[in-house]
């Protein structure tokens, strides 16, 4: 019996100490690990929130670039990591893909990480070179469809999200296409300019910048509601293929395990950050939207992008072992 009384309040006190520990957080700077190298939108959205988060959390935040296999180097290293919130994670919807794309990976996307905070999304662009002949999504789909060698399609690489949304939507329309991988944005948006490749689906942030200057022409987005950034372009819906959305997300994850109180002081400080006026508008200039969500809402947000990549990389065939 005593030593029944002596091991709960032994519990009690580490629980007491735990909570008391939470509220005096941070007390140390905090690392931000980004997954990819510096220079892409992620690194770009992560020094954003940094730069503004020591205003709001009292620490320094250092951004952290390690780069490789698609996230999965990062993601095993941020599933290993202490759940002291000091060492926090801003990734992508490729976090999500990973669990379906990965023969052997070695970490749970859902069960290793605690999702923070949602802070926005960029829709994928379907995008055609500037000589091709479709102008609408209806014609598009239907040369796809018509088509003895298929519609090539272009894509920064296997199992990118790009890459997933491309097999949904020639699942859903039934499009003959020749899928093309690219290492990277760059080098495909430099064909598709030159026309050696037909079409692709691409994150506006990345396209924005040829389909203002007209190097190449947007056909739909893949987006609930129109972009102002490209506000005469239809939504899929619009242009005839209903239901059919797809977005990269940037969100602040940790490991999971964390306190409460610790998620809660991070969700609050980036949405502070992410709601700023200045904060705004550059995210509208990548083509982008704010969301600011919060760990509970996230959190189901994150299984139903699993879901939905999940059958994206059935339809796809990609994998890697």
């Amino acid at each position: 019996m005593k030593r029944s009384i002596t091991l709960a309040a032994g519990l009690a006190s580490l629980t007491m100490s735990a909570a008391v520990w939470a509220q005096d957080y941070p007390t140390q700077s905090i690392e931000m690990v980004v997954p990819y190298a510096a220079g892409g939108a992620t690194d770009v959205i992560a020094r954003l929130v940094a730069t503004d988060l020591p205003a709001e959390l009292g620490q320094p935040v250092v951004v952290v670039n390690k780069p490789g296999a698609g996230t999965t180097l990062a993601g095993f290293e941020m599933s290993r990591a202490n759940p002291d919130g000091y060492k926090i994670y801003m990734t992508t919807a490729a976090h999500t893909i990973s669990a379906s794309l990965y023969g052997n990976l070695r970490y749970d996307p859902i069960k290793d990480f605690a999702p923070i905070h949602l802070v926005a999304r960029i829709p994928i662009v379907l995008v055609t070179a500037p000589n091709f002949k479709a102008q609408t999504l209806a014609e598009y789909v239907e040369y796809a469809k018509t088509t003895k060698q298929g519609v090539s399609v272009g894509s920064p690489g296997n199992g990118s999200p790009q890459h997933l949304a491309q097999a949904l939507f020639q699942t859903k329309t039934g499009s003959n296409f020749v899928h093309i991988p690219y290492r990277g944005d760059a080098p495909m948006m430099t064909d598709l300019i030159a026309g050696q490749v037909e079409s692709a689906f691409v994150t506006l942030s990345a396209a924005l910048p040829h389909i203002q200057s007209g190097k190449v022409k947007a056909i739909a987005v893949a987006n609930p509601t129109r972009i102002d950034a490209i506000k005469d372009v239809p939504t899929m819906e619009e242009a005839g293929v209903p239901g059919f959305n797809a977005a990269t997300w940037f969100a602040v994850f940790g490991p999971a395990g964390m306190e409460p109180q610790v998620e809660e002081r991070l969700h609050q400080a980036v949405n502070k950050v992410a709601s700023n006026p200045a904060f705004v508008e550059r995210i509208e200039s990548m083509g982008g939207v704010v969301v600011n969500m919060g760990p509970a809402e996230f959190r189901d947000y994150v299984k139903e992008e699993a879901a939905q990549w999940a059958q994206a990389v059935e339809a796809s065939g990609a994998r890697v072992d």
